[in-house]
């Protein structure tokens, strides 16, 4: 029997693929060492993919430091296969300068100067970014060695299908290989496909389309949710009235582009006020949103107490006991009080701990009390009155979420006040270190966050649950936690005494009037009223298989084998949007049976959704998915290697590992 190099197609060449391919190399020695063909399917260049691409503006940013951001599943990632240490972003950047780090083309003056300029604690651009992700993706091919070959095709994929099923000669017999059609024609055959195609874009929804319709009926603009450096926003003039529903990151993007990407600038005075300078190209934006704030900045402040810790409460123990207790786990009563109580735990003790001018009695004597009490409990918070004596320093997780929940504004300047003043003082937590209690609560979150996926079977919570995870608790730690450098939010403050940026408030709406011809905006806490010809909804679009704007989702969709995940509800079936994978990434059918060979991992799929890079030594989840994933690949393909092998080759396959 002729012996078949076994392939492995991945449908998108992004950062996702490119730690895979990493996590490939360094399992390959234990689980398959024969050879094998791989193909990265990705039109923008491999590593950086679409959404890291250097193609984008300059001024655009990580919201992440330079010491935050790493690729490399160092020895504090829990995983089956072996770390392998290497640089993140701030320790690539000082390689390349002083020439320690070779394989990096040659970069563009500007970004040579991004570079130099660089320090652990700044916020890199995602140029600089994609030029690091770059860098790994070719590590990530070399390390697999030299029989394994690495095809990258500058393509888009379109469908996939058995490759029986398009074969004439072997009609009517499966091999398990699959045929992958490309936009060029070309098409790739590959053993196991694994999806990998990082954030995709949706088709508009009734809604939006009908509000695309009616801006293009009456000479206006309306951009639905979209990433926002994809968007041409040149038919918005200068001097006209812009409104913008969501006030989060892509709203943040979207100010970058729109004011200083028209040539805008902002100058600090000698009272350290920022002053926005304007070019004369800028709209005027009427933001708002349903909190009708913005994210909260990243922290410059550094712990004064105790360090931080894992979380005390929200444990694999706690967790191991609920499971026994209940069938099935439900977010807000079983789990969020415990997430609760660990982000209560951590900020107080850093109020105790470094801050102790400002607390009564003993960190000890506050903790062993704080240890009996339930989060939602008249005790705890009787615990807390008692024993910290300014109620602004006691944290209120449902304030903290609604910041602006049951105010009234009178008038247009209320709102500018009230909204400014929250922003002033979120910048003033943030970056001063006498409140570097906030820190701590970040550090708390974040441990949850990772260790969720982790520690909570996905098929043990029910429907309700698993909406609230992917929906409330994902915006309400991007909301505390996946916010801006400090210093947007202080060009949003002088756009705003510039008179260039207006806020509407929270419970934002926004309808279209066709009387009049325009979109009109307010907010439900507000009498304020605004109309324009231009509309953004400054948000991601929302995971949509169905709806997908990706060819391979579509036809995946289409052809049946793939399915958006449905979730029983006592208000009926929920889809998510996301595609359906098991808990090995395994792409399900519609009635749950695995598809042989396709693997889907990402955002976009009904996995916990980790990031694709994370910081370093923190047991980051996208680390612990890309080690599973790749070992279930190679295992498949290991599996399938020994069914081809004759029987006459049995003993020299098992020496070979293939069996």
């Amino acid at each position: 029997m002729p012996s078949r190099v076994p392939a492995i197609a991945f449908i998108g060449g992004g950062p996702r693929t490119a730690g895979v391919l990493e996590r490939l190399a360094a399992n390959r020695p234990s689980l398959f060492d024969g050879p094998l063909h791989v193909h990265v399917i990705e039109p923008h260049q491999p590593g950086s993919g679409r959404i890291w691409r250097y193609d984008q503006s300059p001024g655009l940013l990580l919201n992440s430091t330079a010491a935050d951001v790493t690729m490399f599943t160092d020895g504090s990632v829990v995983c089956d296969g072996p770390a392998v240490d290497g640089p993140g972003l701030s320790t690539w950047a000082a390689g390349v300068l002083d020439g320690s780090i070779r394989d990096v083309p040659v970069l563009e003056p500007h970004v040579l100067e991004q570079l130099r300029a660089l320090t652990p604690a700044s916020f890199p651009t995602r140029q600089l970014q994609s030029k690091y992700l770059e860098w790994f993706f070719r590590r990530a091919v070399s390390a697999l060695g030299t029989d394994v070959t690495v095809t990258v095709h500058r393509d888009t994929a379109t469908a996939v299908s058995p490759a029986s099923a398009s074969s004439g000669t072997h009609r009517g017999h499966d091999d398990g290989t699959h045929r992958i059609r490309l936009a060029t024609g070309a098409e790739v055959v590959a053993d196991v496909v694994v999806y990998a195609l990082g954030h995709t874009d949706s088709l508009p929804d009734d809604e939006s389309a009908g509000l695309s319709d009616f801006a293009a009926r009456h000479g206006g603009f309306h951009a639905p949710p979209s990433y926002t450096t994809d968007v041409d926003y040149s038919a918005i003039g200068a001097g006209q009235d812009v409104i913008v529903s969501g006030m989060g990151l892509a709203f943040v993007d979207l100010l970058v582009l729109l004011f200083e990407g028209r040539g805008g600038r902002f100058e600090e005075g000698p009272d350290g006020e920022l002053a926005y300078l304007p070019s004369g190209a800028e709209p005027r934006v009427w933001a708002g949103s349903r909190r009708g704030v913005p994210y909260h900045s990243k922290i410059s402040s550094t712990l004064l107490g105790e360090p931080a810790a894992r979380p005390r409460y929200f444990t694999a123990s706690a967790i191991e006991s609920l499971l026994g207790s209940h069938a099935e786990l439900d977010f807000r009563a079983h789990l969020w009080p415990l997430i609760a109580k660990d982000a209560g735990y951590a900020y107080y003790r850093e109020l105790f701990t470094g801050h102790p001018f400002r607390v009564r009695g003993t960190w000890a004597s506050f903790e062993a009390r704080f240890d009996a009490l339930d989060w939602y409990s008249p005790g705890r918070e009787d615990l807390v009155a008692a024993s910290v004596p300014d109620p602004a320093s006691w944290l209120d997780l449902e304030r903290l979420d609604h910041p602006l929940s049951g105010c009234a504004f009178s008038d247009h300047g209320a709102v500018q006040r009230s909204v400014s003043a929250y922003i002033q003082r979120d910048l003033d937590l943030r970056t001063s270190p006498e409140h570097s209690e906030t820190l701590a609560l970040f550090t708390a979150l974040l441990f949850v966050y990772m260790d969720l996926g982790r520690l909570v079977p996905q098929e043990r919570l029910n429907a309700r649950s698993q909406q609230a995870i992917h929906g409330w608790w994902h915006g309400f730690f991007s909301f505390v936690d996946s916010g801006p450098p400090a210093h947007r939010l202080r060009e949003m403050l002088a756009l705003q005494r510039a008179g260039f940026l207006k806020f509407l408030g929270p419970g934002m709406w926004v309808r279209a009037d066709e009387s009049a011809g325009r979109f009109v905006a307010g907010s439900f806490q507000s009498p304020v009223v605004v109309g324009a010809a231009a509309y953004i909804v400054a948000r991601l679009p929302s995971a949509s298989v169905e709806r997908s704007a990706n060819p391979a989702l579509t036809d995946l969709h289409d052809a049946g084998r793939g399915t958006e995940q449905r979730l029983l509800t006592s208000e009926g079936t929920h889809s998510t949007g996301k595609l359906l994978v098991s808990g090995n990434h395994e792409v399900l059918s519609p009635v749950g049976t695995p598809q042989k060979g396709l693997f889907a991992v990402g955002p976009w799929t009904s996995g916990w959704g980790a990031g694709a890079f994370a910081r370093p030594n923190t047991n980051a989840a996208p680390f612990r998915e890309n080690d599973a994933l790749a070992r279930r690949v190679l295992s498949t393909i290991a599996a399938g290697a020994a069914s081809r092998v004759p029987a006459t080759q049995l003993g020299d396959a098992t020496t070979k590992g293939l069996i």
